[in-house]
């Protein structure tokens, strides 16, 4: 028989009660109250155990954890009559050991009737040991025993190992833990790393070009699954000038002051490792190198008013001067002995993901707790995940995937880790092109025009395409959009024409166009999560008090920045607000997006496709707490799955 065994949900709640009944005497039973306290509280966690029978899947037992610093106490553990002695018991047990072995705790602790014997017997055979007698612990005469499980230390996981290929190994003299160095012609021709798994390859052959042994190391790199750095998609990309100028954009400042005492119009360097020879500059080195991670690069700037980045290059092995071989060893012994690579993992995980996130965002799109479960569902799925910051942009190589929890846009480090992750291979949400989509109104509004979803009446005015004349005689009052605006931030409601001609001169002067839009009154919106263009979640979003719109951030305190909210399953949102919401996302992508509509006299109205979406803990997981992290997570290893031909495997139903 086979046994899954997932996360609670509120709907659970009258099977709980059901268990409570049938399977504990009075003195012993949770109340109603105390068991939807386990179902909500961060500090309990709730299991249910499920079976299959006659095509139906069917609830048949339950386990209740309580989590302390040190301790994960088995606070209940109930199996519906007509199931015992089937071994559900047992893997309720097991996973209970494991989510300790997991999180860290040094051991489980129970209490259980000392009359029922055959239950502490049990509980023996699970390996618990009897620690203390309670005198009427469960009401007079009835005593309890205490008893608990050391949980033993688990082992790491093996350093995942590093390879540097070189068309002659003999050159370097390398010893570094985790770290080999072969030749081209042997990566390419050896049994044993067509078996190998989870290796990063260091391409440091003495050419790239197209079809040459250099090509082949990193192309056969990629089939192998293994991280090729450089990939054929990076050494490809470096040849487009634009998006080398566009990812450098960030450290214009820092490329001339470093630059501007140099003389020629035209200038380069090398770097090696993130280090260059030069220490004058070492700064904008590590910076470049940061943004095309290469082992080996040249840079080429040309200068006519100013400095601008004209060429990145991979270097081979053969294009480098001889007198600067030693260093450039020693650079690659202090690069890869910093273990940059290898992480303690409690588990075998399948990927990895790295989850991207600003500490100090002050309106992240995800809560603490948020992160929390996503990083749980991952382990879950099979990621072994790291929270990433704006400084770690040359670890995109070390990772999978990317999952992008900090607030986009298209002129910050959100977009250029999405562009380079998406070049470098890994699957991305939010991925390029929902970024620049989703971030600009202008094109929102005239894709869903086109595709004739209803929004309000909107316009769009620009620099030179407006009168201020015409304002009196606009149907007020309006609502006027950055392009760009997100979190209500950089939108305007203006009451007359006077407002009207105020504010559209303060936008113009961020933007040579802007949207004009009609101003529909609700009392709430609603917020539709679609992914993989199936809606995920339903939210209703609340105006804020005193204040047309869901933010306002002119609230004096903190607590009338936001409006409420109501989460409800997807089957009580009406019908026609899905089916537009997942339209409109799909439009955009098939991404990860949260749909903004409003519903008026029985008629839906987009009003926007946001990426990136806010998910916090307590909001959008009311309905499906656990089950929507999991749904994120599972739909990033599909991807994974998917793009290396490996998706008849998967069986997203086990998880």
């Amino acid at each position: 028989m086979s046994v899954n065994i997932r996360s609670s949900r509120i709907s659970d709640l009258p099977f709980l009660e059901k268990t409570e009944q049938v399977c504990f005497p009075d003195f012993q039973r949770s109340s109603r109250r105390s068991l939807r306290l386990s179902l909500t509280s961060p500090t309990q966690q709730v299991w249910i155990a499920e079976i299959q029978t006659e095509g139906k899947t069917i609830p048949v037992g339950s386990m209740v954890l309580i989590l302390y610093q040190h301790t994960l106490r088995l606070f209940s553990l109930a199996v519906l009559p007509e199931f015992q002695g089937q071994g559900i018991g047992g893997k309720l047990v097991a996973h209970c050991i494991e989510q300790a072995q997991v999180k860290g705790f040094e051991r489980i602790s129970l209490e259980a009737r000392m009359a029922d014997c055959k239950l502490v017997d049990w509980y023996g055979q699970q390996g618990f040991i009897a620690e203390e007698e309670l005198t009427d612990y469960y009401t007079a005469g009835e005593h309890g025993i205490r008893m608990y499980l050391m949980i033993p230390q688990i082992k790491e996981k093996k350093a995942i190992s590093n390879i540097i290929v070189v068309d002659n190994p003999k050159q370097w003299a390398l010893e570094v833990e985790g770290l080999r160095v072969i030749s081209s012609k042997k990566y390419l021709s050896d049994p044993e790393f067509q078996e190998i798994k989870n290796v990063r390859i260091f391409n440091l052959s003495n050419t790239y070009r197209y079809q040459s042994i250099g090509y082949y190391v990193s192309l056969m790199a990629s089939a192998r699954e293994h991280r090729a750095i450089p990939n054929v998609t990076t050494i490809r990309d470096f040849r487009n000038v634009s998006i080398i100028r566009t990812i450098a954009s960030d450290i214009d400042e820092l490329m001339q002051s470093t630059l501007s005492k140099i003389n020629p119009a035209q200038f380069s360097f090398n770097i090696y490792f993130g280090h260059t020879i030069d220490p004058a500059f070492r700064h904008l080195g590590q910076k470049l190198y940061s943004l095309f991670e290469t082992p080996l690069l040249q840079v080429i700037f040309n200068h006519t008013d100013r400095w601008v980045l004209q060429r990145v290059t991979p270097l081979s092995l053969d294009k480098i001067d001889k007198n600067d071989f030693e260093r450039i060893q020693d650079f690659a012994k202090h690069y890869f002995s910093k273990k940059r690579f290898f992480k303690p993992r409690f588990q075998n995980y399948k990927y990895d993901l790295a989850i991207l996130v600003n500490p100090e965002e002050k309106n992240p799109p995800s809560n603490k707790q948020a992160l929390e479960n996503f990083r749980e569902a991952a382990r879950k799925v099979g990621f072994y995940t790291e929270f990433i910051g704006k400084d770690d942009y040359d670890r995109m190589s070390e990772f999978d995937a990317l999952f992008i929890r900090e607030t986009t846009n298209v002129n910050d480090h959100t977009y250029h880790f999405s562009r380079m992750a998406y070049a470098e291979g890994l699957v991305v949400i939010d991925d390029p092109w929902s970024i620049l989509r989703c971030s600009n109104k202008i094109f929102l509004n005239e894709r869903m025009k086109q595709n004739r979803i209803t929004t309000p009446v909107s316009w769009v005015i620009g620099k030179g395409m407006y009168k201020p004349s015409e304002f009196k005689y606009y149907k007020y009052p309006l609502v006027l959009k950055q392009p760009d605006s997100a979190f209500s931030l950089g939108v305007t409601k203006v009451n007359n024409a006077e407002e009207m001609e105020i504010s559209v001169n303060r936008l113009l002067k961020k933007s040579d166009l802007i949207i004009v839009q009609e101003f529909l009154p609700s009392e709430y919106d609603w917020r539709i999560g679609v992914l993989d263009e199936k809606p995920l979640f339903a939210c209703k979003y609340y105006m804020a008090d005193n204040h047309w719109q869901i933010y306002n951030w002119d609230g004096k305190r903190e607590e009338d920045h936001s409006g409420d909210f109501e989460t409800v399953p997807i089957e009580a949102a009406p019908e026609k607000v899905v089916k537009t919401a997942v339209k409109a996302a799909s439009l955009m992508g098939d991404g990860l997006y949260g749909v903004d509509l409003k519903m008026i006299d029985n008629k839906v109205y987009l009003i926007e496709v946001n990426d990136n979406p806010n998910i916090d803990a307590g909001i959008e997981d009311v309905v499906l707490k656990e089950e929507l992290y999991l749904e994120v997570m599972r739909s990033l290893y599909k991807r994974i799955e998917m793009s290396r031909n490996l998706s008849r495997f998967i069986s997203v139903e086990k998880y």
